[in-house]
C-alpha cells in the first residue's frame, strides 16, 4: 500500500463520515453503535468498505422515506449486526482456527 492509497483511503473515509453526519440524530447514534460493534467483532470483509457503506446507503434511504431507524433494523442492534455478518468470517474466527491448528499440530 503506497502513500497515494493511504491518502485516497482517508479522503473516502472523510466523505463517508460526512454522509454519516448528515443523517438524522437517531440514525447517527445507531450507525456509530454498529460501527463500534463491527470494529470490536472484526468481520474480515469490513476493510473492503462495502459493509459500512451499504449500511449507510440503507440508512439514507430509510431516512429519506421518513422511517425511524428502529423500524428498519429492529430493537436489537447487535442482532441486526450479527445477521449481517453471520456467514462472514471474523478475525476472532480466524484466530480460533489458528489456535486449533496449533494445538492439532502439537498433538501429532
Amino acid at each position: 500500500m503506497g502513500i497515494q492509497d493511504i491518502i485516497e483511503g482517508k479522503k473516502q473515509w472523510r466523505a463517508h463520515m460526512a454522509r454519516v453526519k448528515a443523517l438524522p440524530r437517531d440514525y447517527r447514534i445507531v450507525y456509530k453503535e454498529i460501527q463500534r460493534y463491527f470494529f470490536k467483532v472484526g468481520p474480515v470483509g469490513l476493510t473492503d468498505g462495502t459493509l459500512l457503506s451499504g449500511i449507510l446507503d440503507f440508512f439514507e434511504e430509510g431516512a429519506a422515506a421518513g422511517k425511524g431507524v428502529l423500524e428498519l433494523i429492529g430493537d436489537d442492534v447487535a442482532a441486526f449486526c450479527d445477521d449481517l455478518v453471520k456467514d462472514s468470517p471474523t478475525y476472532a474466527d480466524i484466530y480460533q482456527e489458528s489456535l486449533r491448528g496449533e494445538s492439532g499440530t502439537a498433538e501429532k
